[in-house]
């Protein structure tokens, strides 16, 4: 008997045809995907600021063009998950923090911080305006060295300005804990209460005195 010769007809030729391009389609698919994900995370990095208030500092921030978001919580400390209470009253060791989501081809870290700093008293070494106590003490985080670097620079640029120590905190970012649901978008939300609490405040009075604006 004579052995059998594998043959290929016409239909199994389409078939590893199609599974070929199948497999080049997915794998290009694949590649897009990889590059589209690296691409959103170049455009798209955090910022970190504790300001006081953060109902105040959330506002200041989401006005600036290429930032996507701003959400209030809690840095620096060493409780995991704290509450409101347990920052304001406790001893949690956190502040009142900003997580500031932006597009770095749109705005810089460095536009973030100069808007960071004309939003402070960078010389109240007891909190912020109205606000006072360890929680609510101004904070610029850094992640990386040329963020410390920036930070560093336009502290002393403003002690020599102004002619006095600046207070504000440089710490290393580590973690950040997202706020109960009641403090997201405050001025926008309870915005009657909002304004009353800035003006008994004095938070624009006291800025258009440091700043001139």
């Amino acid at each position: 008997m004579l052995p059998k010769v594998a043959t290929f007809s016409i239909i199994d030729s389409i078939y590893l045809y199609c599974i070929r391009y199948l497999m080049r389609f997915i794998i290009v698919l694949i590649l897009n995907f990889v590059t589209i994900i690296e691409a959103l995370a170049l455009e798209k990095s955090k910022a970190y600021f504790a300001g006081g208030c953060f109902w105040c500092v959330e506002e200041s921030f989401e006005k600036l063009d290429g930032v996507k978001e701003v959400i209030s919580g809690y840095s620096g400390g060493t409780t995991e998950n704290p509450t409101y209470k347990e920052v304001t009253y406790g001893d949690s060791g956190h502040f009142e923090v900003v997580e500031i989501i932006y597009d770095n081809k749109i705005i810089s870290y460095e536009k973030l911080l100069e808007n960071f700093w004309i939003n402070i008293d960078p010389f109240d070494a007891y909190g912020q305006f109205c606000d006072k106590g360890y929680s609510y003490r101004s904070v610029a985080f850094y992640q990386n060295n040329k963020e410390k670097n920036f930070i560093e620079r336009d502290m002393k640029k403003l002690e020599k300005k102004f002619n006095k120590i600046v207070v504000t905190y440089i710490r290393k970012f580590e973690k950040f804990y997202e706020a109960e649901e009641r403090h997201q978008n405050f001025y926008k939300v309870y915005f009657q209460n909002y304004l009353r609490y800035k003006k008994a405040c004095k938070r624009d009075e006291t800025l258009d005195k440091i700043w001139n604006r």
